[in-house]
């Protein structure tokens, strides 16, 4: 009898973020490295013979944490990887809610009628899994190893092992971050010991302590947002626009003097030369802020700008502003920018503490006319 303890990656810039990262490549999040320290403690004092994980590096630098201290490597098996997504690959699941609800529906209730162009089909995910984990179990018989994989593969592999059909997946919970699966295989044969299980997690580490969509069965979180091209060229859309702006510039300088409507010329430029760069921010589909990107800025020095992240008064200090920054650092990496910047003057405190809670860092100092500007960066 072979042993596998299945472990689903730390928290990864697609959870924090709430985007699809089916098989797109993205790394740990802050909160996801400081959850790998319990992971490898509980892995510590077991004995492992070998430690796998996918393709996928956000798997890879978890494994790590479990094979370093005991010296091994991490063995690298593409059937571990999580299911492809298709055409939803790297958009926001409020777009996918709002924009494709019964492919949504579909994914979550019934996953063998998930059908996205260019996307893995459940059969095919299922059957993966299962090859994967026989074949890791035949190559240690009598041996206990540690693979690493992704939520939906391992809530696929559950599903079967429990003999729960596709159309009552929902049936089975969704699991935290670095939570744990104990499988026992003999032959063809797989025992599920326990699944799910995060006890390892102290509750300011874990994802799910933080989140509330996995706990009802459409898997919905009324905080998930979508991002749409901003009409700055109507009248409407340029008043709207000109009203944050001058709403953001207030926060910033503590007056409206010197504002004016110059920066609803740029938006337009910018908006007609590329429709992404300038968003509406929606929730379902209520209009709840802006994202105004500069693509030329910064270009040859290889980072992206922001020129204006809002988010409407009633839709602020609920942690939607993450996913502003996420839409901006999947755009920007399209662009093959390694770094993204922008400034925030030092009189606005709220900005300054946001921006340093994800991960940016003060780089420069500017003079503007009412005090000074940071300069801040994030490598992406």
């Amino acid at each position: 009898m072979t042993r596998i303890w299945l472990v689903r990656h730390a928290e990864a810039e697609g959870n924090l973020y709430r985007r699809i990262h089916g098989c797109t490549d993205t790394g740990l999040t802050a909160l996801g490295r400081r959850q790998l320290v319990p992971l490898g403690e509980r892995f510590r004092s077991l004995p492992l013979d070998a430690v796998y994980a996918s393709d996928l590096c956000r798997a890879q630098e978890t494994a790590a944490a479990i094979a370093g201290p005991k010296g091994l490597p991490v063995i690298v098996r593409p059937g571990l990887r999580e299911v492809h997504m298709g055409d939803w690959e790297d958009r926001t699941w409020g777009w996918a809610a709002r924009f494709d609800p019964e492919q949504f529906r579909a994914l979550n209730r019934d996953p063998a009628r998930f059908t996205v162009p260019g996307c893995e089909r459940y059969e095919t995910s299922a059957a993966r899994i299962l090859a994967a984990v026989r074949a890791i179990a035949a190559e240690h018989p009598d041996g206990e190893v540690a693979a690493v994989s992704h939520g939906c593969i391992i809530r696929i592999l559950l599903a079967q092992l429990l003999g729960v059909p596709s159309e009552k997946i929902w049936s089975v919970p969704h699991g935290d971050n670095t939570c744990v699966a104990e499988l026992e295989v003999e032959g063809e044969s797989i025992a599920l010991k326990r699944y799910n299980d995060n006890s390892h997690l102290p509750e300011n580490l874990s994802a799910f302590a933080r989140e509330d969509w996995w706990k009802n069965e459409e898997a919905q979180d009324g905080r998930d947002l979508c991002f749409l091209p901003m009409d700055v060229a109507s009248p409407q859309g340029g008043r709207t626009y000109l009203r944050r702006y001058r709403e953001t510039w207030i926060a910033s300088h503590g007056t409206d003097l010197g504002f004016s409507d110059v920066y609803l010329t740029r938006a337009r430029a910018t908006a007609a030369e590329d429709p992404q760069a300038l968003l509406e921010v929606c929730s379902g589909e209520t209009p709840c802020g802006m994202l105004e990107l500069s693509p030329r800025q910064g270009a040859e020095e290889g980072y992206g700008h922001i020129a204006l992240l809002f988010l409407e008064r009633e839709f602020r200090g609920i942690g939607l502003g993450v996913q502003l920054l996420g839409e901006a650092i999947s755009y920007y990496r399209r662009l093959g920018r390694r770094q993204l910047r922008l400034r925030v003057t030092e009189t606005n405190l709220s900005a300054l503490r946001f921006y340093d809670a994800w991960g940016f860092t003060r780089i420069d100092t500017e003079p503007d006319s009412f005090g000074e500007t940071y300069v801040m960066v994030k490598d992406l």
